[in-house]
Protein backbone atom coordinates (compact mmCIF):
# COMPACT_ATOMS: atom_id res chain seq x y z
CA UNK A 1 0.00 0.00 0.00
CA UNK A 2 1.22 3.24 -0.64
CA UNK A 3 1.83 6.28 1.56
CA UNK A 4 -0.97 8.45 1.76
CA UNK A 5 1.34 11.66 2.93
CA UNK A 6 3.32 13.14 -0.11
CA UNK A 7 6.01 13.76 2.16
CA UNK A 8 6.60 10.19 3.28
CA UNK A 9 6.59 9.38 -0.58
CA UNK A 10 10.22 11.72 -0.39
CA UNK A 11 11.31 10.24 2.63
CA UNK A 12 10.72 6.57 1.44
CA UNK A 13 12.56 7.99 -1.95
CA UNK A 14 15.48 9.88 -0.20
CA UNK A 15 15.72 6.71 2.27
CA UNK A 16 16.21 4.38 -1.05
CA UNK A 17 18.47 7.06 -2.46
CA UNK A 18 15.76 8.32 -5.15
CA UNK A 19 17.77 11.21 -6.82
CA UNK A 20 14.52 12.94 -7.20
CA UNK A 21 13.72 13.13 -3.60
CA UNK A 22 17.09 14.42 -2.53
CA UNK A 23 16.76 17.11 -5.13
CA UNK A 24 13.27 17.82 -3.70
CA UNK A 25 14.75 17.76 -0.25
CA UNK A 26 17.49 19.54 -1.28
CA UNK A 27 15.71 22.54 -3.27
CA UNK A 28 13.40 22.93 -0.65
CA UNK A 29 15.43 23.34 2.00
CA UNK A 30 18.73 24.76 0.86
CA UNK A 31 17.97 28.57 0.56
CA UNK A 32 16.29 28.72 3.88
CA UNK A 33 19.30 26.84 5.31
CA UNK A 34 21.70 28.90 3.69
CA UNK A 35 19.76 32.10 4.56
CA UNK A 36 19.75 31.38 8.04
CA UNK A 37 23.31 30.15 8.02
CA UNK A 38 24.65 33.54 6.38
CA UNK A 39 22.40 35.80 8.83
CA UNK A 40 23.80 34.07 11.68
CA UNK A 41 27.48 34.83 10.42
CA UNK A 42 28.67 31.75 9.07
CA UNK A 43 32.17 31.96 7.54
CA UNK A 44 30.59 30.08 4.53
CA UNK A 45 27.01 29.43 4.51
CA UNK A 46 27.32 26.73 1.86
CA UNK A 47 30.14 24.80 2.66
CA UNK A 48 28.32 24.35 6.53
CA UNK A 49 24.92 23.91 5.09
CA UNK A 50 26.51 20.82 2.66
CA UNK A 51 27.74 19.39 5.94
CA UNK A 52 24.21 20.01 7.15
CA UNK A 53 23.04 17.79 4.63
CA UNK A 54 25.90 15.31 4.42
CA UNK A 55 24.50 14.76 8.34
CA UNK A 56 21.24 14.52 7.14
CA UNK A 57 21.99 11.46 4.63
CA UNK A 58 24.17 9.71 7.55
CA UNK A 59 21.22 9.97 9.51
CA UNK A 60 18.36 9.69 7.75
CA UNK A 61 17.61 6.14 8.81
CA UNK A 62 17.38 6.89 12.09
CA UNK A 63 15.10 9.55 11.66
CA UNK A 64 10.78 9.39 12.37
CA UNK A 65 8.35 11.73 12.29
CA UNK A 66 6.41 13.81 9.22
CA UNK A 67 7.85 16.93 7.40
CA UNK A 68 7.54 19.44 9.91
CA UNK A 69 9.51 17.06 12.27
CA UNK A 70 12.31 16.59 9.19
CA UNK A 71 12.42 20.45 8.86
CA UNK A 72 12.95 21.20 12.64
CA UNK A 73 15.39 17.93 12.64
CA UNK A 74 17.49 20.09 9.54
CA UNK A 75 17.09 23.19 11.62
CA UNK A 76 18.45 21.50 14.72
CA UNK A 77 21.43 20.03 12.99
CA UNK A 78 22.31 23.19 11.31
CA UNK A 79 22.18 24.95 14.49
CA UNK A 80 24.57 22.74 16.07
CA UNK A 81 26.90 22.95 12.50
CA UNK A 82 26.79 26.88 13.30
CA UNK A 83 27.59 25.97 16.61
CA UNK A 84 30.85 24.02 15.57
CA UNK A 85 31.87 26.65 12.94
CA UNK A 86 32.30 29.24 15.44
CA UNK A 87 34.33 27.24 17.51
CA UNK A 88 36.68 26.19 14.33
CA UNK A 89 36.77 30.70 13.49
CA UNK A 90 37.70 31.07 16.78
CA UNK A 91 41.00 28.93 17.16
CA UNK A 92 41.59 30.01 13.39
CA UNK A 93 40.03 32.91 12.53
CA UNK A 94 38.56 33.73 8.66
CA UNK A 95 38.13 36.78 6.69
CA UNK A 96 34.66 36.97 5.57
CA UNK A 97 33.48 38.81 2.20
CA UNK A 98 30.68 39.83 0.87
CA UNK A 99 28.94 36.74 -1.27
CA UNK A 100 26.56 39.01 -2.89
CA UNK A 101 26.77 39.31 -6.86
CA UNK A 102 27.03 42.41 -8.28
CA UNK A 103 24.22 42.97 -10.73
CA UNK A 104 25.49 43.64 -14.55
CA UNK A 105 22.93 46.74 -14.94
CA UNK A 106 19.34 46.63 -15.80
CA UNK A 107 16.66 47.51 -13.50
CA UNK A 108 16.23 51.04 -11.67
CA UNK A 109 19.26 51.74 -9.63
CA UNK A 110 17.35 54.20 -7.31
CA UNK A 111 15.47 51.16 -5.93
CA UNK A 112 18.33 48.86 -5.93
CA UNK A 113 20.29 51.28 -3.97
CA UNK A 114 17.58 51.69 -1.63
CA UNK A 115 16.63 48.04 -1.06
CA UNK A 116 20.46 47.62 -0.20
CA UNK A 117 20.41 50.12 2.36
CA UNK A 118 16.82 48.88 3.47
CA UNK A 119 18.92 45.19 3.21
CA UNK A 120 22.06 46.25 5.30
CA UNK A 121 19.86 48.23 8.09
CA UNK A 122 18.23 44.78 8.16
CA UNK A 123 21.11 42.89 8.89
CA UNK A 124 23.10 45.58 10.57
CA UNK A 125 20.07 45.73 13.46
CA UNK A 126 19.86 41.76 13.31
CA UNK A 127 23.66 41.56 14.04
CA UNK A 128 23.76 43.92 17.17
CA UNK A 129 21.15 41.27 18.89
CA UNK A 130 22.90 38.97 21.06
CA UNK A 131 23.50 35.48 19.93
CA UNK A 132 20.63 33.86 21.69
CA UNK A 133 17.87 36.26 20.33
CA UNK A 134 19.64 36.29 17.13
CA UNK A 135 19.20 32.28 17.04
CA UNK A 136 15.80 32.38 17.68
CA UNK A 137 14.35 34.95 15.92
CA UNK A 138 16.02 33.39 12.74
CA UNK A 139 15.37 29.73 13.77
CA UNK A 140 11.74 31.44 13.87
CA UNK A 141 11.95 33.69 10.99
CA UNK A 142 14.23 31.55 8.33
CA UNK A 143 13.38 27.92 9.76
CA UNK A 144 10.00 28.61 10.54
CA UNK A 145 10.42 26.39 13.60
CA UNK A 146 7.74 26.36 16.16
CA UNK A 147 8.73 27.67 19.98
CA UNK A 148 8.68 24.21 21.34
CA UNK A 149 11.03 22.99 18.26
CA UNK A 150 13.85 25.91 18.81
CA UNK A 151 14.16 25.05 22.37
CA UNK A 152 14.85 22.00 21.45
CA UNK A 153 17.20 22.84 18.59
CA UNK A 154 19.35 25.43 21.10
CA UNK A 155 18.65 23.58 23.64
CA UNK A 156 16.34 25.66 26.27
CA UNK A 157 13.18 25.68 27.86
CA UNK A 158 9.67 27.18 25.65
CA UNK A 159 9.62 29.81 28.41
CA UNK A 160 13.02 31.04 27.74
CA UNK A 161 12.39 30.96 24.43
CA UNK A 162 9.77 32.94 24.55
CA UNK A 163 11.29 35.59 26.73
CA UNK A 164 14.30 35.48 24.35
CA UNK A 165 12.20 36.03 21.07
CA UNK A 166 9.94 38.83 22.76
CA UNK A 167 12.94 40.67 23.96
CA UNK A 168 14.88 40.13 20.61
CA UNK A 169 11.90 41.65 18.53
CA UNK A 170 11.94 44.62 20.90
CA UNK A 171 15.49 45.61 20.46
CA UNK A 172 15.04 44.87 16.92
CA UNK A 173 11.55 47.07 16.73
CA UNK A 174 14.01 50.05 18.50
CA UNK A 175 16.81 49.94 16.34
CA UNK A 176 14.77 49.26 13.31
CA UNK A 177 11.35 51.07 13.44
CA UNK A 178 9.46 48.96 11.33
CA UNK A 179 6.13 50.75 11.46
CA UNK A 180 7.76 54.57 11.62
CA UNK A 181 6.72 56.37 8.14
CA UNK A 182 9.89 56.40 5.73
CA UNK A 183 10.53 59.81 3.70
Amino acid sequence: MAPADPFEDVLLGARAGAEWAWTRIHGELSPKLVGYLRAQGAADPEDVAGEVFLQVVRGLHGFSGGEREFHAWVFTIAHRRLTDDRRRRRRRPVEVTSDQPETAGGGDLHEEVVARIADASVRAAIDELPPDQRSVLLLRIIGDLTIEEIARAVGKRPGAVKALQRRGLLRLERAYPFGAPRR
